[in-house]
């Protein structure tokens, strides 16, 4: 049973900052790429970031320069360093595991439960 289990949402300030962790069963995370995913409000769901097994990143360019996509492989753990957050980054954001290829991400079926992230004063 594949299980990803976000956590550390919540709602800050214009500016502020969050860290988001997944917790992933080990089966998956340690084969895999791993991506966060966000989706807002009548908006699709878009790629934010995404990590290889080895560590290679990319990032969609709105968030460029302000996230930070890392992993614990020891904790079988994907993280997201959130930075000078603004309003709207406010989406629910999804752990999602996937595999690389070509230099994109491309993900498999398997989604954390969401973790809500709210930036307002």
């Amino acid at each position: 049973q594949v299980q990803l289990v976000e956590s550390g949402g919540g709602l800050v300030q214009p500016g502020g900052s969050l860290r988001l962790s997944c917790a992933a069963s080990g089966s998956i995370f340690s084969m895999n790429a791993m991506g966060w995913y966000r989706q807002a409000p009548g908006k699709q769901r878009e790629l934010v970031a995404a990590i290889t097994s080895g560590g290679s990143t990319n990032y969609a360019d709105s968030v460029k320069g302000r996230f930070t996509i890392s992993r614990d492989n020891a904790k079988n753990t994907v993280y997201l360093q959130m930075n000078s957050l603004k309003p709207e980054d406010t989406a629910v954001y999804y752990c999602n595991a996937g595999f690389w290829y070509s230099g994109s991400y491309y993900p498999y079926d398997y989604w954390g439960q969401g973790t809500q992230v709210t930036v307002s004063s």
